[in-house]
């Protein structure tokens, strides 16, 4: 694959959960445009049953007041987790963007953190104490995610969204099954599950366990490991929202917003929800950062070698002036009182 298409593949993918929030908000829209509104009302009970408000309340410490999505800039952690019921430990959320929202020229800036992160875990100890970023969540929830993602992009995190891969199986039935372009053969096995799948390289029609395996695969010799099983994540996400893009598609909707409310956990209303609509304009014109990263083996708290990733201090620097712009708060430049 050349430079250009990686390119494209990994703006693309990085694109695809917050598409995940704006599609509901999309779907809201036409369904207010259409009269429907039992669908209306069933994608409020799904929102108020995906609710799930934090410990610090409705205001980041970092602001004066908090904000109105609909009338002020705004930014939101969005997570994705492959954690499932029975899993040991806690859930470590292996994906994890921050999406900045000016309102001005509506524009949006999509920056991924990569899960290995080396960076200090916000209220863990009463000291500083530093892992890998993706265990913020696993050792306190998402309010000390919040807060460890805070401390890291030196901005304010307004909300949060949390998705969840295992529920994938029933948001994928109800839609009656979804298309992915496999890019090779492979065999997935997994005894737990008594599941036993082939995939064939090429288009392919998934119900919800053979996309869930698919989405999970990374033993196989192309799989790519982690980074490849994210791809493929971020596909079966993308085969979603494309399946859901049309009402006249969806035939058990009940299924659908149970599995949706199940399976997703969010501190958004519905009429937050709605309020994003402003936006589904601009998901092709995202804008996508990055914290760059250097990877080495350092040993954990246990005295066993793990890799992670270090930032590179200079451009993550930058990166946080560009995301405090974005969110129009003072720059180094802008506020000598301000300090990183």
């Amino acid at each position: 694959m050349d430079d250009t298409r990686k390119y494209r593949r990994k703006q693309k993918k990085r694109r695809l959960l917050l598409k995940t929030i704006l599609a509901t908000a999309l779907i809201a829209i036409l369904a207010v445009g259409t009269g429907a509104w039992y669908i209306v009302n069933q994608l409020n009970d799904t929102a108020s049953s995906a609710y799930q408000g934090l410990n610090r309340g409705e205001m980041s410490e970092l602001r004066v007041e908090p904000v109105d999505i609909g009338k002020d800039n705004f930014s939101m952690l969005i997570l994705g987790s492959d954690f499932r019921e029975g899993d040991s430990g806690g859930e470590r959320t292996d994906t994890m963007l921050v999406a900045t929202f000016n309102k001005g020229d509506r524009s949006i800036k999509l920056t991924s953190i990569p899960r290995d992160t080396y960076t200090e875990i916000i209220g863990y100890t009463e000291g500083p104490f530093y892992d890998k970023i993706n265990h913020a969540n696993a050792f306190g929830g998402i309010d000390m995610a919040i807060d460890t993602v805070e401390n890291l992009l030196d901005i304010p995190i307004d909300h949060y969204a949390l998705a969840r891969f295992d529920g994938l199986v029933d948001i994928i039935d109800a839609l009656e099954g979804i298309d992915i372009d496999v890019t090779y053969e492979f065999d997935f096995k997994e005894k737990s599950r008594n599941v036993d799948f082939t995939f064939t390289k090429g288009p392919t029609h998934m119900d919800g366990e053979k996309a869930l395996a698919y989405a999970r695969e990374r033993k196989s010799a192309e799989s790519g490991g982690d980074k490849g099983r994210g791809i493929r994540q971020q596909q079966v996400i993308e085969a979603i929202i494309d399946r859901a893009a049309s009402l006249s598609s969806i035939t058990r909707f009940n299924d659908l917003f149970d599995a949706v409310g199940n399976n997703l956990q969010m501190d958004l209303t519905f009429g937050n929800i709605v309020s994003l609509h402003g936006y589904a304009s601009s998901i092709d014109t995202i804008e996508t950062l990055q914290v760059h990263t250097n990877g080495q083996m350092r040993p954990d708290i246990y005295g066993n070698n793990i890799w992670y990733e270090d930032a590179v201090e200079e451009d993550l620097y930058a990166l946080q002036q560009t995301l405090r712009e974005h969110l129009e708060l003072p720059t180094d430049t802008e506020n000598e009182l301000y300090t990183q």
